[in-house]
């Protein structure tokens, strides 16, 4: 019920205006996010790679509501696309359709994507294109697969294991060679999208997990690129302990590769347990946002972890 809330939250106009408007905040977001500008961005993941971790940056920004906007967008990811490569650091770079115009228009969308993608294959630069609530899945995987025919395969999806539907999408992916990510979800879904208890998303995560790892294996696991801007096969983004276990566990039971398994944690969220994955041989990639749009992003982590809201409540109270 608190999570709902929360994520309604983060729709809410009024709730954006009171909130954003706290100092504190601002600064509790700092946890989260890098910064407001692409050289905090930079700076963070030259500290995250000095640490043995790579990342994937995302300018925020969702839901644009003009072509305009959306051009802008993708033009502000042409200029982090050559930062990456003018400065050398081990990142890629996530985005969501919806800041690029998706809700607009299709085509206006994988234009700007199709840019993008252009641009960051160029210097051998990985795009992961995020998935956002169960209205733009079909659409989502439809521009992945355009881009695919027209040959621009170094883009990969993200799927979230609370849906019912992603076991089948993730096996028509797999088979045509994309590279997954695969979360919880963040988003609020109705009870007949996407399963209401967290220990049946618990349960549908180990699944997914075992059926991309077992696919990886079949197709031949490749390991992370030396320069860490293009991911394994097999990504599982998770902060939960059990769940990290688990994959882990099946991996070694089955004989398959720690370089060919990545681990992906977002900014500020359990520093400690990525550092440990990367100490015995994983790859662990870190989720870098940064930009002024930070409240929606921001909204949806207190919702993720409990641990999150009351990171903030104490900031609050001292």
């Amino acid at each position: 019920m608190f999570r709902s809330f929360l994520l309604y939250l983060a729709k809410a106009r009024w709730a954006r205006r009171i909130i954003t408007g706290w100092s504190l905040s601002r600064r509790v977001a700092r946890r989260f996010v890098a910064g407001d500008t692409l050289e905090d961005a930079i700076q963070a993941v030259r500290a995250l790679n000095a640490a043995g971790l790579n990342a994937t940056l995302d300018h925020l920004g969702e839901s644009v509501t003009t072509e305009a906007e959306a051009i802008r967008s993708a033009d502000d990811y042409l200029i982090l696309i050559d930062k990456i490569c003018e400065t050398g650091v081990r990142s890629n770079a996530s985005l969501k359709l919806s800041q690029l115009g998706l809700n607009l228009s299709f085509e206006l969308c994988l234009d700007n994507v199709r840019r993008i993608v252009r641009k960051a294959a160029a210097c051998n630069l990985f795009i992961r294109i995020d998935m956002e609530d169960t209205s733009t899945v079909d659409r989502t995987i439809e521009l992945w697969r355009t881009l695919r025919r027209e040959g621009l395969v170094s883009v990969g999806l993200v799927f979230q294991s609370y849906l019912y539907r992603t076991e089948q999408d993730i096996r028509a992916v797999m088979a045509e060679g994309c590279r997954i990510r695969m979360c919880k979800g963040a988003y609020k879904e109705p009870a007949d999208r996407a399963y209401p208890k967290k220990k049946d998303v618990d349960a549908s995560y180990d699944r997914l997990a075992r059926i991309m790892i077992d696919a990886a294996k079949g197709a031949g696991a490749e390991p992370v690129s030396a320069d860490g801007r293009v991911p394994p096969i097999t990504a599982l983004a998770t902060h939960d302990e059990t769940r990290i276990a688990a994959g882990r566990a099946y991996a070694e039971q089955i004989g398959f590769p720690k370089p060919a398994l990545e681990f992906q944690m977002l900014n500020g969220i359990r520093t400690d347990l990525q550092r440990q994955l990367a100490a015995v041989g994983y790859p662990v990639r870190v989720y870098v946002p940064y930009g002024t749009e930070w409240y929606p992003y921001f909204m949806r982590r207190l919702a993720e972890r409990p641990a999150n809201v009351w990171f903030f409540v104490s900031n609050f109270l001292r």
